[in-house]
């Protein structure tokens, strides 16, 4: 027998087994004991994040809700868009008229010798104002400021659309790490069951001390398991606690059974057809090759004459006379024309400019098509993981089934002892990994959903609501 000195007399087995088997125990409660303060520090760490008060349980849209007031990269979209929406407004000055009014006065103090010195003053006041008529240039440039608030709005779209995806996925990233923290400690349970087996059947001579050793280190791993799961479920809720700007934050499960609707449309090109049109990313290179074609124009526009409506109308008044004249008087001056500038040569700084935004519109075009095979591509990979996800969950359920049926044979097997506890400990590790993965798979199915949305430029934050709808009350 393991552990049994070779001088032992075959009469002292006896004397022997209870000794070696309260040694066991002690190991066993020497080793739970050093976990359990493992075990405590999630649990402080948790304690001193958490808030004075309870939390109560939230629901995906309420937390999308929450991250919409304080997560800082929408909250840096909104502030692009709406300065985006003033710099269109400034774009449209270049094409509207402008007046401005100038007013001086100046004291002067005249000595032309013989004649005595003399002072005398001039107030002067002028009202001018002009209006483009022909300035191509000033019309591309009102254009450009109209697209950029076409980018400005694909900009915000996409940014609200990363914040549905990043505040789903945090979410179920929670659930997926509570969910596999409750499997862990189920599993300690039953193997804590299949080690008390294990040492009452050694007890009573019906098994051998490698029962119970398996089932030690079988309850040691799942130790080791659960604070790996105890620490995930931490960092991912602190991250969850950090997107939404709460503390304590606790999403609503699932609730049973899980519902998981089929893809429609059920044809992948039709989402990447949706995509080229609607995916902010491609709406925000069509706008950025429209800028530069805009540009091409300005360019062109170097060469080209321009003209302008102007007039003014000034108002001098002069006290004690002037440099050319003596006494008050006023002098009051109106006049209105046409300003027509024709450039001639500039040491070929137009032609270079030229060059440069042609070229600078073709890297725009070449960067539309690079956007347009990259959104495909990813409207493809999103819609085949869903598919491939909802498979997987049809395939876990099953495998789920056979895991439970397999485990409840063999602790059959075992108590009529044609199967060893091994066995039934490995059904055991089986059957819980199952269940982890099926519940991960189902969440990656409903977050993986809304990345083909995402994909497909469609995802709204309705979206969110027949998710919100199977969450437990």
């Amino acid at each position: 027998m393991p552990g049994l000195p070779n001088s032992t007399p075959r009469s002292h087995v006896i004397d022997f087994l209870p000794t070696h088997l309260t040694s066991l125990r002690n190991t066993t409660m020497t080793r739970q004991s050093r976990f359990a303060n493992f075990r405590l520090l999630p649990l402080m760490l948790a304690l001193g994040t958490a808030l004075p008060f309870s939390a109560q349980a939230q629901s995906l849209v309420d937390l999308y809700t929450a991250a919409q007031g304080f997560d800082a990269a929408y909250q840096s979209a909104k502030s692009q868009f709406d300065a985006s929406v003033a710099k269109a407004d400034q774009a449209k000055a270049a094409i509207l008229p402008a007046a401005g009014l100038a007013i001086s006065a100046t004291n002067t103090n005249q000595e032309v010798l013989p004649t005595p010195a003399r002072s005398y003053g001039t107030q002067t006041a002028t009202l001018s104002a002009s209006q483009p008529l022909y300035r191509p240039a000033n019309w591309a440039s009102y254009e450009q400021g109209k697209k950029s608030l076409d980018l400005a709005q694909a900009q915000l779209t996409q940014a609200e659309q990363d914040l549905i995806v990043r505040v789903s996925q945090a979410y179920f990233d929670v659930l997926a790490a509570s969910d596999s923290l409750t499997f862990v400690k189920s599993q300690k349970t039953a193997v804590a069951e299949q080690l008390a087996s294990a040492k009452r059947n050694f007890e009573v001579g019906t098994s051998t001390i490698t029962d119970s050793r398996e089932a030690q280190a079988k309850y040691d791993l799942v130790i080791a398991q659960e604070l790996a799961a105890e620490n995930d479920l931490l960092v991912k809720s602190l991250a969850l606690n950090q997107l939404v700007g709460q503390q304590n934050v606790k999403p609503k499960p699932l609730k049973a059974p899980v519902v998981l609707t089929p893809v429609v449309p059920a044809d992948v090109n039709q989402w990447v057809d949706q995509s080229q049109a609607k995916n902010p990313g491609i709406q925000q290179a069509d706008v950025a090759l429209e800028v530069a074609r805009l540009e091409t124009q300005k360019a062109y526009a170097g060469h080209k004459p321009t003209l302008d409506l102007v007039g003014s109308y000034s108002a001098v008044n002069n006290s004690n006379g002037s440099s050319s004249s003596v006494g008050d008087s006023r002098v009051n001056v109106g006049s209105i024309g046409l300003n027509f500038n024709l450039p001639l040569f500039a040491g070929f700084s137009a032609q270079n400019r030229i060059k440069e935004t042609i070229s600078l519109e073709d890297k725009a075009r070449s960067d539309l098509d690079a956007a347009k095979r990259a959104v495909a591509q990813g409207t493809r990979t999103a819609y085949f993981g869903v598919q491939s996800g909802l498979a997987q969950v049809s395939a876990l359920q099953a495998a789920e089934a056979s895991s439970q049926s397999a485990l409840e044979a063999n602790q059959l097997g075992y108590q009529v002892g044609v199967r060893i506890n091994i066995d039934v400990l490995n059904s055991q590790s089986q059957l819980y990994d199952t269940k982890a993965k099926l519940a991960k798979a189902r969440y990656d199915v409903l977050v993986g959903g809304l990345k083909l949305r995402q994909a497909a430029g469609t995802l709204t934050a309705d979206d969110l609501q027949p998710i919100n709808s199977q969450l437990a009350p």
